[in-house]
């Protein structure tokens, strides 16, 4: 019997937003891998679990080992698509060991939370990453919707894009907490964000 992994997204982290497919998943894992918060939230009692850190190629060996004689479950946050350990898995794993379960992602909530379409956004993460300057770069009717970080925070984001072209004016939503109930969203002008401080863990959408 071949051994699949089960790449489950969990949404944006409130149970309410947790796919029916994906609970059930979780509650058939024999083995699961995922943060220690979502394993705190959401692991059934008395199966094996596996804390997702900064060691990605110990993890895949973990995974490489265990899918010898199990499945394995693989929780990531939001939808696996979008800047989860997928892009690792699948450099490692034949594309025939996966079995990925969408999710919510924080960006989707973002944009439905502010009453937003995303079809026409550009979806950018700088949680851990930089953007190109074309990416940033100002064009008329742009839209983006931005993962920040405590480095690239929405200040520093803002001054990014201030020097690229964009108007002082243009309009900008500030979305943490998203599903939690510390959630909160504001909205500012892109000169008021560059002076702001908090929301290092959020969705950035920006609305020239």
């Amino acid at each position: 019997m071949e051994y699949k992994i089960i790449v489950v997204g969990i949404g944006p982290g409130g149970k309410d937003y947790l796919l029916p497919i994906a609970s059930n998943a979780i509650d058939e894992a024999k083995v699961l891998v995922g943060s220690r918060r979502a394993l705190e939230t959401l692991a059934p009692g008395g199966i094996e679990t596996k804390v997702i850190d900064r060691e990605i190629t110990a993890l895949l060996d973990y995974i490489e080992e265990k899918i010898k004689v199990t499945s394995v479950t693989v929780l990531v946050s939001g939808d696996p698509g979008f800047y989860s350990l997928l892009v690792a898995l699948k450099g490692r794993f034949p594309v025939e060991r996966l079995v990925v379960i969408p999710g919510i992602s924080s960006a989707q909530l973002a944009f439905a939370r502010i009453s937003e379409p995303w079809q026409d956004a550009l979806l950018i993460s700088m949680h851990g990453r930089s953007a190109s300057d074309e990416a940033l770069g100002f064009i008329a009717g742009k839209k983006l919707g931005i993962l920040t970080d405590a480095n690239h925070n929405p200040a520093f984001i803002a001054r990014l894009l201030i020097n690229e072209g964009w108007p002082l004016g243009t309009k900008v939503w500030l979305c943490s907490g998203l599903s939690y109930e510390t959630e909160e969203v504001r909205s500012l002008t892109l000169d008021e964000t560059q002076e702001i401080s908090g929301f290092e863990h959020s969705v950035m959408v920006v609305k020239a």
